[in-house]
């Protein structure tokens, strides 16, 4: 094995959460294992939630908070694949903490079970933790069902403890304004980070080879600056690959020690085979590019929804939106984005495309009163009803608010369909307004399938008003 050919015992970066192999030179990563400890052990807290970028150390982190509780005091749960329905997730649980499979499948008998494991082992003395790693992927009423989950407590004490540890989604899921209940109930919000410096790298480096029972130096000093580049500026899971790969070469090619050059050539060919594996960040900017390819930005299912309007009448409705924003960043939103300040604190997106940066809504075939039918305006002029095609609706996402026209075709089609038909209709236009204005979810609180949901709501609900008002 490669490793025996340097003086190792054993594999010194392979990516897998071994908590043997854990290095203490990460500081965000301590701090992050020390506050959900306390959380669970002192602090009575319902939920810890630990978060960071992909390759920083969460599923190890979990490890270290598992084997550092003490198995007399905590049963533990551990759920590596939550995107699973919730009754599913309830059985995984209830299985795990009893030791046998649990054949209920209805989410009542469920919820029972689970309450009497709770105070039964609250009876015992001891206390239920749930981690759930790769929290990020877990589908969005569960999250609302594990809230729910944690009225399930005693009077005086919190009965068990839900770790939630994922990317930087789950953060944008738990602060997004809608799930402020939620992300009340957080006891410790760890953020994990990169390893910070070039000499901590080396630590980290150094550290694990001596865990594997290195003796010697491997190593060149000249290797950590490079090594710093191509990992990402110290993403430990890119570290990890990046060196297995140079003790790899060098024991191909019979080299006694692993130097600058050849921890470079390998870095560049990891990079290289990889593609997208190291990904730079880029400073995010609030102006729209019209180039980028939108579907990066909204569901592939919002994508489907717009196939069901006619190409030939597909017109982009227009919008007009306030933004909040800090004083600090008023100036360079008007700047970078051609808002302009309307009061303090709010900026309103121009809808005219002033700055090359907006499509021009006057461009395109944006059908309006005018253009309707002979009866439909007969239709909006009577007292009683709704004129949705002439008035614009007004929705209110978060601290945004817009508004929009329905387009009169729209309203023809879902006077005389189904209502799972009205629904495509209002899941189509609301696909289009956020491809034709990315910006409405380019915050990292606005989650595109609540805004999308949000739209496609309010269409609904105008056009169910205007049907009413015809039935007048």
């Amino acid at each position: 094995m490669y490793y025996n050919y340097w003086g190792l015992q054993k594999p010194p970066f392979d990516n897998v959460p071994d908590p043997l192999m854990y290095v203490d030179c990460h500081a965000s990563m301590e701090n992050a294992i020390a506050e959900t400890l306390f959380a669970i052990e002192e602090g009575n807290e319902c939920i810890a939630v630990v978060v960071g970028d992909a390759g920083l150390g969460k599923t190890l982190s979990l490890r270290m908070i598992i084997d550092s509780l003490d198995h007399n005091r905590f049963k533990i749960a551990l759920i590596t694949n939550p995107s699973i329905t919730f009754v599913q997730l309830m059985k995984e649980i209830i299985g795990q903490l009893t030791g046998a499979q649990c054949n209920d499948a209805r989410k009542v008998d469920l919820l029972e079970i689970f309450n009497k494991i709770l105070f039964d082992t609250f009876d015992e003395g001891k206390r239920v933790v749930i981690c759930i790693d790769e929290a990020n992927v877990i589908k969005q009423t569960n999250l609302e069902n594990l809230r729910l989950l944690t009225n399930m407590q005693d009077d005086q004490h919190n009965l068990f403890t839900v770790v939630l540890a994922g990317q930087m989604e789950l953060a944008r899921r738990l602060e997004h304004p809608k799930r402020s209940n939620l992300f009340q109930r957080i006891g410790t919000y760890s953020f994990i980070e990169k390893i910070s410096t070039v000499t901590l790298v080396k630590a980290y480096v150094e550290s694990r080879l001596n865990l594997a029972g290195g003796e010697k130096q491997i190593f060149t000093d000249d290797v950590y600056d490079i090594l710093w580049e191509h990992s990402d500026h110290g993403v430990p899971r890119l570290i990890n690959k990046i060196c297995k790969l140079s003790l790899k070469a060098g024991e191909t090619n019979g080299f006694n020690v692993i130097d600058g050059k050849t921890l470079d050539q390998i870095g560049k060919r990891f990079k290289t085979l990889s593609g997208t594996a190291i990904q730079k960040r880029q400073d995010e900017k609030r102006d729209v590019d019209t180039s980028i390819d939108i579907k990066r930005r909204v569901p592939t299912a919002f994508q489907k929804q717009t196939e069901t309007l006619p190409r030939e009448e597909n017109p982009i409705v227009p919008f007009t939106s306030a933004w909040h924003v800090s004083a600090a960043g008023r100036k360079n939103a008007a700047q970078d984005d051609g808002l302009h300040v309307i009061s303090d604190g709010v900026v309103a997106l121009t809808p005219a495309d002033r700055s090359g940066q907006f499509p021009l809504a006057e461009s395109l075939p944006v059908k309006t009163l005018s253009d309707a039918p002979a009866s439909s305006k007969m239709q909006a002029e009577r007292g009683n009803e709704i004129d949705v095609v002439g008035r614009p609706i007004e929705i209110r996402i978060g601290r945004v608010r817009i508004s929009l026209r329905i387009p009169p075709y729209i309203v023809k089609k879902a006077k005389d369909t189904t209502h799972e038909n009205r629904m495509r209709l209002a899941g189509a236009l609301a696909a289009q307004a956020l491809r034709q204005y990315p910006q409405l979810i380019s915050s990292p609180v606005m989650d595109p399938v609540d805004v999308w949901g949000e739209i496609r709501q309010s269409v609904l609900t105008a056009l169910a008003a205007e049907k009413l008002a015809n039935a007048v």
